[in-house]
């Protein structure tokens, strides 16, 4: 199942922990009872939880590019990622795992943003790149993998579940009564 969460501060605000993204993951160890892996730098920091199923010993995450410009964390599983990869290497990209995340990470560098076009599969994504000091969300299609997200006090909080987002002492529980009958009807 896996889970993800993490936090990226806007400029001048506090930056995150490895303490609060700990404290995230540590909502999701049911969706992950495998190994857990977290990485802070800067403004940006990225957790996971994983339930290890393709690549059993390689496949710990964060998962970074070679020259570890590109960081990622993510939920769910690519169908096509074999023939993905292979199309990958004739590019001249190199893989050190047998996982199908490590796909996500060279179609970002092949393809920049129009990159989810070319999965095929269930998916959360959280990708950073630090040259272009950029974080990328993706959700599947049809919404199968959870990706929660909000913005409070010049901080994006997010994660597979909503008790992720509370455990950054971040984000405040509240209802919103204005939505809350349309959440209803879609849950």
């Amino acid at each position: 199942m896996c889970g993800i969460a993490g936090i990226v501060a806007l400029p001048g605000k506090q930056p995150p922990t490895a303490d609060q993204i700990g404290r995230m993951c540590d909502t999701l160890v049911h969706r992950g009872p495998d190994s857990q892996g977290l990485m802070v730098e800067g403004p940006v920091g990225l957790g996971m939880r994983r339930l290890s199923i393709i690549d059993l010993t390689g496949g710990d995450q964060p998962l970074f590019n070679e020259d570890r410009s590109i960081s990622l964390v993510f939920n769910g599983e690519i169908y096509n990622y074999r023939e993905l990869r292979k199309s990958l290497e004739d590019k001249g990209h190199t893989f050190s795992t047998a996982t199908d995340d490590e796909v996500i990470a060279h179609l970002w560098e092949e393809y920049g943003e129009s990159f989810p076009v070319h999965l095929n599969g269930m998916f959360a994504i959280a990708l950073y790149d630090k040259r272009q000091r950029r974080l990328v969300l993706v959700r599947d299609r049809l919404g199968i993998k959870p990706l929660f997200f909000t913005m409070t006090g010049g901080h994006l909080v997010f994660g597979s579940e909503v008790k992720a987002l509370l455990a950054s002492d971040l984000v405040q529980p509240r209802v919103d009564l204005d939505t809350l009958p349309q959440f209803l009807a879609w849950e």
